[in-house]
């Protein structure tokens, strides 16, 4: 008789773990064939580096605030983190933003090379000759030799 209970208590668990994921599963295929309203999105210049987002009103408004006004995108965001903590005496957010954004300045200001690929080809040029002249290991190295 113990054994017997226990069964169909254990039976009667098993019924209610899968009614229930039934009707999850039926909640979800619901949510699935009715599309959420469309959502506003607004597009964002960075003041830094002027690349443009793709964004909701309220977290660029969120930015914003937190950057005095100012909208960053997410890289130059991190970037005046770690600006903040690099930093070797304390600075607030607001003069490391200053920093990225003089840095991205010079950046865009700086001109391209006249002849890219003649600068890559002296770059690969300069590597091959390192390559030349730098030491060989020893058959005793790390690595095995192709021998």
């Amino acid at each position: 008789m113990l054994i017997q209970k226990k069964v169909q208590e254990s039976s009667g668990r098993k019924r209610d773990k899968i009614s229930n994921r039934m009707a999850t599963a039926t909640t979800v295929l619901k949510d699935a064939s009715n599309p959420p309203a469309a959502i506003d999105v607004e597009f964002a210049k960075c003041d830094c580096c002027g690349l443009t987002e793709e964004c909701t009103p309220v977290y660029i408004a969120c930015v914003r605030e937190r950057y005095g006004g100012r909208w960053i995108c997410g890289l130059c965001s991190e970037a005046v983190k770690d600006e903040t903590c690099r930093s070797q005496k304390d600075i607030d957010t607001e003069e490391a933003l200053e920093r990225h954004m003089k840095f991205c300045q010079q950046f865009r200001s700086s001109s391209p090379p006249t002849n890219p690929s003649e600068d890559l080809i002296s770059a690969m040029k300069i590597l091959f000759r390192r390559s030349l002249n730098s030491p060989r290991k020893k058959k005793g190295s790390v690595f095995p030799s192709s021998s």
